[in-house]
């Protein structure tokens, strides 16, 4: 499989839905609604608001392209955190948010998530933090281990409302270079 790691750009915005659309709904607990999961697509992960991620300054949003589809994305955040359950936890300041970090399931374990968490942590030292830090929902065992493999460790938690339930997310930092 021939892959490149580069940056979004607004051509990719559809893209990106469909693709949010197959891999947000992996990072749920099984628990979690179909109505739910809609609703975070619809209000988050939209074509429209991928657009708006990728006209904005503070946005960094990587994609792996394998011969022009696009089989993961990450999108960091280069603004302080706002919610104060994350402020009070973080130890590494000022800090780069890893907001999404998602691949195909037809592309697991086959390296290139990887590849994307390198990458996505040399765009985040380009910006002169001194961390980088991402929630991951608790009951993501798979996530969690490709997190602490990618030298992440928990600090804290936070909720996180997701349609009708609130889901409970483990903080995770890591120092930047």
């Amino acid at each position: 499989m021939t892959h490149t790691i580069r940056p979004a750009t607004t051509d990719d915005a559809e893209a990106l839905a469909a693709l949010a659309a197959v891999t947000f709904p992996l990072a749920c607990p099984p628990s979690t609604s179909p109505e739910d999961i809609a609703s975070h697509l619809a209000n988050t992960l939209s074509e429209r608001h991928f657009r708006t991620y990728l006209g904005a300054p503070d946005v960094t949003v990587l994609v792996i392209d394998v011969e022009g589809a696009l089989r993961g994305y990450s999108l960091l955040l280069t603004r302080p955190a706002e919610d104060p359950e994350v402020c009070s936890v973080l130890t590494l300041t000022p800090a780069v948010e890893l907001s999404k970090c998602y691949v195909h399931p037809g592309h697991h374990g086959l390296g290139p998530a990887a590849e994307l968490m390198r990458a996505s942590l040399q765009a985040a030292a380009g910006s002169g933090a001194a961390g980088v830090w991402l929630g991951v929902n608790s009951q993501n065992a798979r996530a969690i281990r490709f997190y602490e493999k990618s030298g992440f460790r928990k600090v804290g938690t936070r909720s996180f409302r997701l349609g009708h339930i609130v889901e409970h997310d483990f903080v995770l930092e890591r120092a930047l270079p």
